[in-house]
């Protein structure tokens, strides 16, 4: 798959999808409903964004403390980022793109999806982690023994 026909393609429709939009909202309810939603739905979004961001940075700093590999949360880190991203750009449809990467489940999936995809799943999975866990659940080798050290003294 080629980004670079892909991304020119989204900067042209993504842009005359918003205008038209906002035109047809505009002629039904109004010029002044319609930048009030696109401000409601910006504030909306920040608050959201917000609540979902310290959740997900909690979540983060629990699975390290536990070892645990968190690149589903990392990668839902940066899903959040961009929803924040598309939830200040006005207009309707990057507004409903950037609440549904606020659904935790729809986040989640997506995340899980992109790791699948990009085999980071099967690598871990193949070198014996757990999930998402660096974290070995047999029991450790323990040596026990003694340890001195001697510094040779030259003199």
């Amino acid at each position: 798959m080629r980004i670079f026909p892909l991304a020119v393609a989204l900067f042209i429709l993504v842009p005359i999808l918003e205008i038209y939009l906002i035109i047809k909202v505009g002629s039904h309810y109004g010029a002044a409903v319609t930048i009030l939603l696109i401000i409601a739905t910006a504030v909306l979004g920040a608050f959201l964004l917000r609540m979902q961001g310290f959740s997900t940075l909690q979540r983060f700093q629990n699975q390290v403390q536990q070892g645990e590999l968190p690149a589903t949360t990392m990668l839902e880190g940066m899903m959040l980022f961009f929803a924040g991203a598309l939830l200040l750009t006005p207009g309707f449809f990057t507004d409903a793109i950037g609440f549904l990467l606020l659904v935790s489940p729809i986040r989640r999936a997506i995340a899980l999806w992109i790791l699948e995809r990009s085999g980071w799943i099967v690598q871990m999975r193949g070198a014996h982690f757990h999930q998402h866990s660096y974290k070995q659940h047999d029991k450790p080798n323990i040596i026990e023994g003694d340890f001195e050290r001697h510094d040779d003294e030259k003199k």
